[in-house]
């Protein structure tokens, strides 16, 4: 069987096993494999980096809607920059309170792709009427946009490539300006233990533009090397102090089911490891 080896590291990797190629093109911007592998599904793969597969895509998009929106309790537009595959689209769509999602994704083949081979991904959110997809470089629409969101969730690539330009600081100061007054704004962040640097990177561009800003970190396996890291920004200090007595009553109250996040997962996902903690100055 042939295997498919990631490249996102020089010295180190992981590999999975085809089992069966689905589909392979260039697009205008990437180049875009999905494949299926008996122990994690159907996987997608952009420019030689694995961006999330059937078995574990749950912990991280459930992780980077969640957080926000529970905290927030009243968020009623959302905008998701990336997002293509469809699973943040997913989570996001399942707070009835959402009356807005804006989705801007550079590449149009990654959402058709997407929708034909990781449909369990996005489980229809696609054509919840309250989305609204733009097909753009997500840095040029916080650039240009006039809409305000309350919570702004970048679902980007890693910093090579299309993705590079969602991590520099003219994109955070754009992402403040088009979040409405106590808005927060949430990133994925990488690997922090494999790319402590982007960490570093994030946090002294992130505190010269909010209030508050920190991290919070999930255990996803397809991202090897440790915990996932993501960022969040508000000037809304009082948000990341959010009690868990209020996130039970919101995350009750909105029925929705998890397999990963819950409200005690919620706060102790702000406590960070000491090596992270004193990355970002402590």
């Amino acid at each position: 069987m042939p295997k498919f080896t990631e490249t996102l590291y020089d010295a180190y990797g992981q590999a999975f096993r085809i089992d069966e190629r689905l589909h392979e093109v260039k697009t205008d911007h990437q180049h875009l494999i999905i494949f299926h592998n008996a122990r994690y599904g159907r996987v997608m793969i952009l420019d030689g980096v694995v961006q999330t597969t059937e078995m574990d895509e749950f912990i991280y998009h459930e992780m980077m809607a969640h957080v926000p929106l529970f905290a927030l309790g009243r968020a009623r537009r959302v905008l998701i920059i990336g997002g293509g595959d469809g699973g943040m689209l997913r989570e996001v769509t399942r707070h009835r309170g959402v009356a807005h999602v804006t989705l801007v994704e550079i590449d149009r083949q990654v959402i058709d792709m997407c929708r034909t081979y990781l449909p369990k991904h996005s489980q229809g959110a696609f054509d919840d009427p309250r989305v609204h997809i733009v097909i753009e470089d997500g840095s040029n629409f916080v650039r240009t946009t006039h809409d305000r969101f309350d919570v702004i969730i970048s679902d980007s690539t890693d910093p090579i490539g299309p993705g590079e330009a969602l991590f520099e600081a003219d994109f955070y100061a754009h992402c403040k300006r088009c979040l409405t007054p106590g808005g927060v704004l949430v990133t994925q962040n990488g690997v922090a233990f494999m790319q402590l640097d982007e960490v570093k990177t994030t946090s002294r561009r992130l505190s010269r533009v909010f209030d508050d800003w920190h991290f919070y970190t999930a255990a996803v396996p397809t991202y090897v090397g440790g915990i996932m890291a993501f960022a969040w920004a508000t000037d809304n200090r009082a948000l990341r102090d959010t009690d868990v007595e209020s996130l039970k009553s919101r995350y009750r109250a909105s029925g929705i089911q998890t397999r990963y996040y819950n409200p005690e997962i919620h706060r102790a996902a702000f406590a960070l490891p000491q090596y992270l903690r004193d990355a970002v100055g402590g």
